[in-house]
């Protein structure tokens, strides 16, 4: 055999501590978190929604589509940031540097895990102290989480959703108690106020005291030649001091006094807020169960129909897109009841997201659960409906009561009309 035209290393140097062995060697593995465009897009809705806040999406959106969005309610805000997230271009990096941003604390106490095991220990341990958005964030790119520790961190999380329609009563009570909070901070900040008035007050006459102290000490003076410049001297210098002492005294209880009325605001501030987004949930509760209410009444007294509380649903067609097979039975059982057709399209879990359109033509509502049906499935269906001048409603569950608060409030009288719920009035009804 020939010798080859290069020259072959030997077993003994391969094998040797010399100095080439080092540059024959292969280089570590970096290790590098994953991004937002290489995780599954049905990770994206969960992670968009539970670990950015709703004022912080709004603002990343404007920016990254314009004006176009301004006018867009919370929902399509977070439909936007989703859709772009799927695209993988610059608003998907832009959502992921904010989402970075915004839980680096988290990313780098997860950093110190090896392994997937420690990674789900370090996620048992922020549920446990109720750390969920940083804690999910970190697990869901950390470069030594697996497949599978990811999808149950999506399960645990998607299920905290479904527990908020189930603490209603719970919040309602807390509802009450911030109120009595909220009046009791106001009236220790009055206090307070009062308090440091008060306090100015006193420091402000016990400067005059002293004032008129040197003063007479000086008179005195004056008046006595036997009084010595020195022994003068000691009395003014005792009367500063003591001066002194009281002046730095009402300053320290001044500041204390000044920062628990600080925090007595903020507490106060945050109270607030909570109170108002209490209250629009038990707005929408009270609302849901007044129709549930009417429905139950109709049903019961003198053996009517539930068809008397919503009269103009007689001959309206009603597409509901996505939900739950049980609820949706329910509405389509009232709908027929009162004279009306229902339809469902499960959203693409088992019909195909391109029947869509032929279901939503000709229908005088298309209703939809946020909380129950994939993104894709609203934007096909948005879409369309404005292509057909179609009206589509969001309702907030994909429960019984949230869809029949929605029909009261579209069909609940008989002298409800077309352009009441945002359909083609010259469009005829269908049976």
């Amino acid at each position: 055999m020939q010798n080859p035209p290069f020259r072959l290393a030997r077993a003994s140097l391969l094998g040797s501590d010399s100095p080439n062995h080092a540059a024959t060697t292969l280089r570590p593995v970096v290790r590098r978190r994953a991004t937002l465009a290489e995780l599954d897009p049905h990770f994206h809705c969960s992670l968009i929604g539970t670990c950015l806040t709703t004022a912080e999406l709004r603002k990343l959106v404007l920016r990254l589509s314009g004006n176009a969005a301004r006018e867009a309610d919370d929902i399509e805000i977070h439909h936007e940031a989703v859709s772009l997230a799927r695209q993988g271009v610059a608003g998907c990096k832009a959502i992921h540097k904010a989402l970075d941003e915004r839980h680096a604390l988290s990313i780098r106490r997860f950093a110190t895990a090896r392994d997937a095991n420690e990674v789900q220990a370090m996620w048992r341990h922020a549920q446990a102290e109720g750390d969920i958005p940083g804690a999910y964030w970190a697990l869901m790119t950390h470069p030594d989480v697996t497949q599978p520790v990811r999808r149950v961190a999506f399960g645990e999380v998607h299920m905290l959703s479904h527990l908020v329609g189930a603490a209603n009563r719970a919040d309602i009570r807390r509802l009450v108690a911030l109120e009595g909070e909220n009046a009791e901070l106001r009236e220790k900040v009055a206090r307070q106020q009062q308090r440091m008035q008060l306090m100015s007050a006193q420091h402000a006459k016990a400067l005059q005291d002293a004032n008129e102290q040197i003063a007479a000490l000086r008179g005195r003076q004056a008046r006595r030649g036997q009084v010595t410049d020195a022994h003068a001297e000691d009395l003014l210098r005792t009367t500063a001091q003591s001066l002194s002492e009281l002046m730095n005294a009402q300053a320290a209880r001044m500041a204390a006094a000044e920062q628990r009325a600080e925090w007595a605001r903020d507490e106060a501030a945050t109270l607030r807020g909570e109170l108002d987004e209490m209250k629009a949930q038990l707005s929408a509760s009270r609302a849901e169960a007044q129709a549930l209410e009417a429905l139950v009444a109709a049903s019961t007294h003198d053996g009517a129909e539930p068809v008397s509380t919503m009269p103009g649903l007689a001959s309206r067609r009603i597409v509901y897109v996505g939900g739950r097979g049980v609820s949706t039975t329910a509405m389509k059982a009232l709908v027929e009841r009162a004279g009306g057709e229902f339809q469902r399209h499960d959203g693409g879990l088992e019909q195909r997201k391109g029947l869509l359109p032929a279901m939503v033509a000709g229908a005088d509502v298309v209703v939809f659960p946020v909380d129950c049906v994939d993104h894709d499935s609203v934007a096909v269906l948005k879409r369309v409906c404005q292509q057909q001048g179609i009206a589509y409603h969001p309702v907030r569950s994909a429960s019984v009561a949230s869809f029949m608060e929605l029909a009261v409030r579209l069909f609940g009288r008989q002298e409800k009309t077309d352009a009441d719920f945002g359909v083609d009035a010259a469009r005829p009804a269908h049976a």
